[in-house]
């Protein structure tokens, strides 16, 4: 069974950072798509920023570039986003996503002072 499992949200002051996890397990990802996904209070989901495992070519949303930062480490089967000079239009759920059927449980980020 395949299992995404994130972590890492949290409550952080306007201009901080957090970095997000997603653990994967039952598939070795050393093929796949890893994406972030988030849902902020009220509206749909947004597509964040992706990562592909094959060639490490990763793509941002415009309004995180500069900001955050997509990686995996495959030896641990983990996606990681950082992200810094975090905003208050940052808050949302946050999701990972492989192959664009896989979803994690999604980790709250409140950007707020």
């Amino acid at each position: 069974e395949v299992q995404l499992v994130e972590s890492g949200g949290g409550l952080v002051q306007p201009g901080g950072s957090l970095r997000l996890s997603c653990a994967v397990s039952g598939f070795t990802f050393s093929n796949s798509a890893m994406s972030w996904v988030r849902q902020a209070p009220g509206k749909g989901l947004e597509w964040v920023s992706s990562i592909y495992s094959h060639s490490d070519n990763t793509y941002y949303t415009d309004s995180v570039k500069g900001r955050f930062t997509i990686s995996t480490d495959k030896a641990k089967n983990t996606l990681y986003l950082q992200m810094n000079s975090l905003k208050p239009e940052d808050t949302a759920v946050y999701y990972c996503n492989m192959n664009g059927v896989y979803w994690g449980q999604g980790t709250q980020v409140t950007v707020s002072s």
